[in-house]
């Protein structure tokens, strides 16, 4: 199981313990919690856990779901104003017109907004994961410039040849598309990506890139100019940008 799965399955079982809490909560006949020492012990821990992951992946309900749990702005304590914290330090009224079990509705709904996470959760985690490969490879970029403007152009060339590799095998797992070789080049990538994701005209740009790489990388017969390595850089920065 990789991290991603790992966290995904934290998720489910965080939820899931939410739904336990709000069971625990629920009132009998007589207006008393069913297991209000299960809630007592682990409701602060759960939620504590929760609200990182609302902050992370839904933090536009993030405000909804702290005033669930404590608001220090209500003017009167009643049935609709009573919150989670209330429930823990076990008050309510002599005429037991609300208590502990009118905490139910809103664990229920916190429980609902760490659903609505685990329900995003593919599409949050791509989006972060995305732009955190997308820092990274502008970094990789800026390498690469750096490197050409102090003379290295085999370097330059070889940091692009792996960054293109780097995306494409990204592009491939987006695409459910696997290739036979076990270390793929920009070559081999280029073939199972044409028709798939791109058009031959786009496969014979590349194509051209990956000849630049290889010269960079390979060809002792002649060294690479400096505009065979700024074609190879411009070429790696729109690859990136444009396909997916």
């Amino acid at each position: 199981m990789n991290k991603y799965e790992d966290m995904k399955k934290e998720l489910k079982e965080l939820t899931d313990e939410g739904y336990k809490l709000c069971k625990a909560i629920e009132s009998d006949k007589n207006g008393e919690c069913s297991d209000y020492g299960y809630f007592y012990l682990n409701y602060e821990v759960w939620y504590s856990k929760a609200i990182a992951v609302v902050k992370t992946l839904l933090p536009e309900r993030l405000n909804d779901f702290v005033l669930f749990y404590k608001n220090d702005r209500r003017k009167v304590l009643d049935v609709s104003s009573y919150t989670v914290s209330d429930a823990l330090r076990g008050i309510g009224n002599s005429r037991r017109t609300y208590g502990p079990p009118n905490a139910l509705s809103c664990i229920y709904s916190q429980h609902k907004i760490l659903c609505g996470c685990l329900d995003t959760f593919d599409s949050k985690i791509y989006n972060i994961q995305t732009l955190l490969q997308a820092d990274i490879f502008d970094s990789e970029i800026d390498s690469a410039k750096h490197l050409l403007k102090r003379g290295f152009f085999r370097a330059a060339g070889a940091v692009c040849g792996v960054l293109i590799e780097k995306h494409f095998s990204i592009v491939c797992q987006n695409h459910h598309i696997t290739t036979k070789k076990k270390s793929p080049t920009i070559a081999d990538y280029n073939e199972v990506l044409k028709d798939n994701v791109y058009d031959t005209i786009e496969w014979r740009r590349i194509q051209r890139l990956g000849d630049l790489r290889n010269l960079c990388d390979h060809n002792k017969d002649r060294e690479p100019t400096k505009e065979e390595v700024e074609e190879l850089i411009s070429g790696t920065e729109r690859i990136i940008k444009t396909i997916f």
